[in-house]
């Protein structure tokens, strides 16, 4: 039975990949600092299988014995936060990676984790046409995304210079329940079933692709049994919308019509025009994304309401 160390485990990504680890098998230590992003919904402690460290992975001073994986789903990732205050996505998503490396490194060789690095398609930056392939140059555009591209590097740096077993995992737009409502879809959502209007970001014709979380981490999950260790791969779902189309998809899900939905603020700074990711060489291992923004929706929305006390 293999043993994976998620860190992040109770955040939106990493929650899903930890319920679907142990639904595989898996032993899974659990890593987190419990952010105010932390989901209180979960109910892992009842697993065998299951431990959980609250930790900060920046401060962590040892691994746990016997690890296989190290997932590094742990991170700061809202683009606005990182805009309006950068330090805590410093200290996560680069001294916070820095430190795991280290903690990889200072183990026997014979006994080191293999380190996956959970990244974004946000490091590649704006591409007009066509998709960025893993072998693309970086060009982030805003702190969050150039933070994920430190932590990229420093991951190819410590597998260059001290033969660390590494992976780096790019994927697309996450969705699903239990995302914080800070994130598009999420905050929708909630906005509209409590009557209020959504923002959107200058005209929101900014384009991204759209990916369930559950695919994601069936990605993720694929990688580790299949990928080859030193590699980077793209994760997408090509099911590409514009953030105002995403948008109005959630709005009519939950029923209210678009053109009473939204308010326009001003663009934020960096804005990213197109996100597209070319992820032909995860799809050649056998995966394929299962869900649709438009299927899941009225699920998403469903699970909403219950939350919300709507029902």
């Amino acid at each position: 039975m293999k043993r994976i160390m998620v860190t992040g485990g109770l955040g939106f990504i990493g929650s899903y990949f930890v319920r679907m680890a142990l639904e595989r098998g898996y032993r899974v230590v659990n890593v987190d600092k419990m952010t105010y992003a932390a989901r209180t919904d979960l109910d892992f402690d009842s697993h065998p299988h299951y431990e959980f460290i609250r930790a900060d992975i920046a401060e962590l001073k040892h691994l746990p014995v016997g690890m296989d994986y190290i997932v590094n789903f742990a991170a700061e990732s809202h683009v606005d936060n990182s805009i309006l205050a950068n330090h805590d996505f410093f200290h996560s998503n680069v001294r916070g990676v820095y430190n795991l490396l280290e903690l990889v490194r200072a183990k026997d060789e014979t006994d080191r984790p293999v380190f996956v690095q959970i990244s974004t398609d946000e490091v590649y930056g704006t591409i007009h046409e066509g998709s960025f392939r893993e072998g693309d140059r970086l060009c982030p555009s805003n702190p969050y995304s150039a933070s994920k591209a430190a932590a990229d590097q420093l991951v190819l740096g410590w597998k260059q210079t001290y033969g660390l077993r590494v992976m780096i995992i790019r994927s697309c737009n996450n969705y699903g329940f239990g995302q914080y409502p800070e994130k598009l879809l999420a905050k929708t959502i909630e906005y509209l079933l409590l009557g209020r209007k959504m923002t959107i970001h200058g005209d929101g014709s900014y384009r991204r692709e759209w990916l369930y979380a559950e695919d994601n981490c069936e990605a993720i999950l694929t990688l580790l049994e299949r990928g080859r260790e030193g590699e980077i791969y793209n994760v997408s779902s090509n099911e590409e919308h514009s953030v105002l189309e995403a948008a109005e998809m959630a709005a009519q899900a939950v029923g209210v019509d678009p053109k009473d939905a939204f308010v326009f603020i001003p663009n934020r700074p960096g804005q990213d025009l197109r996100y597209s990711v070319d992820c032909s060489k995860v799809r050649a291992l056998g995966w394929r994304p299962q869900r649709t923004l438009a299927d899941y929706l009225p699920e998403y929305v469903a699970m909403y309401r219950r939350k919300l006390g709507l029902d």
